[in-house]
């Protein structure tokens, strides 16, 4: 049996910020849209956090009371994975970036999905083809890497393994397209486009902060007004996260080599704890974010 061109039922594995965010464009979409996380308290949360973002944009005139009802209605929370990937046409996984905690989430799905079913990971970094190798549908197999806060930024780069096969990519591009999204192809590479170019901007501006060459606020105040960027890059770090952010640095690093060695500074504050908004404090303070 072939893959199911027309995909109604998504699941999402993992709800934490990007998984929550998924859930709640797929909902929005118009997909039955299943939640799962081993958190029954995560998974509470981020259904409490889906509904406050929808209920805001009905407050700014972009949804309807009627938007949000529906799309609340659509919205159902599994902590089993098994049962909350078996009915799904496409699997969203979102869990941290750890290559050993992938492979094994996908190693399950594998065996708990139908066969026609499409497996995706929102990876922002790490091989899909590693990955559609733990599974026995390396063809069913692909990257779609969104992006933070999901409901506002428009873009999903979605990523073709070695052996992914045109009706997966069609799958993935028109479901982003029913989410909201502008899609763009890219060939697998370590970092896709954005992050391996957002790792580079960020650990420069790591290294300008170390050498004093100017404030964090100033560095970012620079990028906004000089070059036209929306955010500043240690506004960007702090949201992304410092430990995903040099996670994926060490990760090209090993791959493409000393360009992207990690600057010191950014190593000290992700063993100090500061993690970025998560948590609270980062580059800078969140005091009302812990």
């Amino acid at each position: 049996m072939g893959i199911k061109k027309d995909v109604s039922i998504v699941a999402v594995i993992g709800a934490g910020i990007m998984g929550r965010g998924i859930a709640h464009v797929a909902a929005l979409g118009g997909f039955q849209t299943v939640l799962n996380d081993v958190s029954d308290e995560l998974l509470q949360k981020a259904q409490s956090r889906i509904r406050q973002d929808l209920h805001k944009a009905v407050s700014i005139g972009k949804l309807t009371d009627s938007d949000v009802d529906a799309a609340l209605a659509r919205l159902t929370l599994d902590n089993n994975l098994d049962r909350a990937a078996e009915s799904a046409e496409l699997v969203i996984e979102a869990v941290p970036e750890k290559m050993e905690l992938k492979l094994d989430v996908f190693s399950r799905l594998d065996q708990a999905c139908a066969n026609q079913a499409v497996l995706a990971s929102n990876t922002s970094s790490l091989s899909i083809t590693e990955m559609a190798a733990a599974t026995r549908r390396p063809h069913q197999f692909i990257g779609m890497h969104f992006f933070n806060p999901v409901h506002k930024m428009k873009l999903v780069e979605i990523i073709r393994g070695l052996e992914t096969d045109d009706d997966t990519f069609a799958i993935a591009e028109t479901v982003s397209r029913k989410m909201g999204k502008d899609t763009v192809e890219v060939k697998e590479s370590p970092g896709f486009v954005t992050s391996r170019i957002n790792a580079l901007i960020g650990n420069e501006a790591f290294y300008m902060l170390q050498e004093g060459i100017s404030s964090a606020r100033d560095i970012d105040k620079a990028l906004k007004l000089g070059l036209n960027h929306p955010m500043g890059p240690f506004e960007m770090i702090d949201l992304v996260g410092l430990d995903t952010r040099l996670s994926i640095l060490n990760f090209l690093h090993q791959t493409l080599g000393e360009k992207y060695r990690p600057c010191p500074l950014l190593v000290e504050y992700v063993k100090a704890g500061r993690l970025g908004k998560k948590v609270g404090r980062g580059v800078y303070e969140y005091p009302d974010e812990s």
